[in-house]
């Protein structure tokens, strides 16, 4: 776990270059709603109950199940990685103190040699999408106001995290995507507390709502393209794809299987995000925006950019000039994407699709992650690699992404 100075990459001589994590998670403290809520909102807000079978579960609105108990994490206390399921089982108690407290990230972080974490919830959703009620209708089950409050309170914490870390420490914020001018108003107050991104639901049309390409959200990205923050879409921010398992593995499967293919084809459904976001046209609207596909791999990248263009001409989607760019030209310009565990001809995709669009990422404490020596398993991917590269997709690809300053 631990990692000598002289082999890390350089950023220039003599000076150790400063990796950034672009994909962790926070297990959530159990009483960070309950200790910041007002009094009026303390009974009401997410905070973790027994449930009638005495299993612990997190709640909102005084009982209504959010679907998770655990603490999202497959690092225990011990510091061993969980194997298979077993991990659904450990509390914020049994597991690292790393995934939820900043002194004892920071510790780690330290020791693996990377400079700086950005962070995603878990309990109200990779993109604060849902897990609000046991019977699915989650915006007509959970008020707006409770929803509105949870997801302040949530933002405050990681604005306190994040100036507590001295900036190492980069939760992104949640929206209240539920209704445009409060998502504007949240995203807009966030960044006044320094936070670096926002992080949505990928489908709210799903609730009712129209699509993320209707003028409905303009406001939303005229201010993200004013203000340079990029638009995070985390595999599994979605009310169709919000469980650790998903709708893709058979049912025969026990749960180490489900898991196994849940896992593998959960990234690839961001797929559908990319595509969703060249053919509706909102790139070329919106040139300066930035989009993070979070937790997805490249590797199927390249196949699906080529895949979109043939069938723009073969469907005639492109007729009367709808698009300036092809699919390739858009994610170049407009789009990041993160690996980490992919090693095999990397260098080759990596350069395919741009050495300026790749980030690095371990997923820690979750599922999959490269706890507990990311930067050894990183090496192996990067071995074809420049070092002018190496730095890019370790550090100032991030760095330019998030608008980090790494003097």
């Amino acid at each position: 776990m631990n990692m000598q100075v002289q082999e890390r990459p350089q950023a220039r001589a003599g000076q150790s270059l400063k990796i950034i994590d672009v994909d962790t998670h926070w297990s959530e403290p159990e009483d960070l709603w309950t200790s910041r809520a007002p009094a009026k909102w303390k009974d009401r807000v997410p905070q973790m109950k027994l449930d009638s079978n005495g299993q612990r579960m997190w709640t909102i609105d005084g009982g209504i199940s959010m679907g998770l108990g655990s603490a999202s994490s497959v690092v225990h206390d011990t510091g061993r990685k969980a194997i298979g399921t077993e991990f659904t089982k450990w509390g914020v108690n049994e597991v690292h103190p790393a995934c939820s407290q900043a002194g004892p990230r920071l510790e780690m972080m330290d020791e693996q040699g990377i400079w700086a974490h950005v962070l995603y919830p878990n309990v109200m959703g990779f993109g604060g999408q849902g897990r609000l009620t046991a019977d699915g209708n989650r915006s007509a089950t959970v008020d707006a106001d409770l929803r509105l409050i949870s997801t302040q309170i949530y933002n405050d914490a990681g604005a306190e995290m994040q100036e507590q870390s001295g900036g190492r420490l980069l939760p992104q914020a949640l929206l209240p995507w539920w209704d445009i001018k409060l998502a504007v108003a949240e995203a807009e107050r966030c960044f006044d507390m320094g936070m670096t991104g926002v992080n949505i639901n990928s489908d709210p049309h799903l609730n009712g709502m129209v699509d993320l390409s209707e003028d409905y959200w303009t406001p939303l990205w005229e201010l993200c393209s004013d203000r340079s923050a990029p638009i995070n879409f985390h595999i599994g921010a979605s009310d169709s794809s919000s469980s650790w398992f998903g709708k893709s593995p058979w049912p025969s499967f026990d749960n180490a299987q489900k898991l196994a293919m849940g896992s593998a084809m959960m990234f690839i459904a961001n797929s559908q995000v990319i595509g969703n976001l060249i053919i509706s046209g909102l790139l070329e609207r919106f040139p300066k925006l930035k989009f993070v596909s979070v937790e997805s791999g490249v590797g199927w990248l390249p196949f699906l950019l080529e895949a979109l263009d043939y069938q723009i001409a073969e469907s005639g989607a492109g007729i009367g000039g709808r698009y300036s760019m092809s699919a390739l030209e858009y994610f170049r310009r407009n789009i990041f994407s993160c690996f980490w565990f992919e090693q095999d001809d990397f260098a080759h995709v990596a350069r395919k699709l741009g050495i300026d669009n790749i980030m690095f990422e371990s997923d820690f404490p979750h599922p999959t992650c490269l706890y507990p020596d990311p930067m050894a398993s990183t090496s192996k991917a990067l071995s074809g690699f420049t070092d002018e590269e190496k730095v890019k997709v370790l550090s100032t690809n991030a760095a330019r992404c998030y608008n980090l300053d790494l003097s």
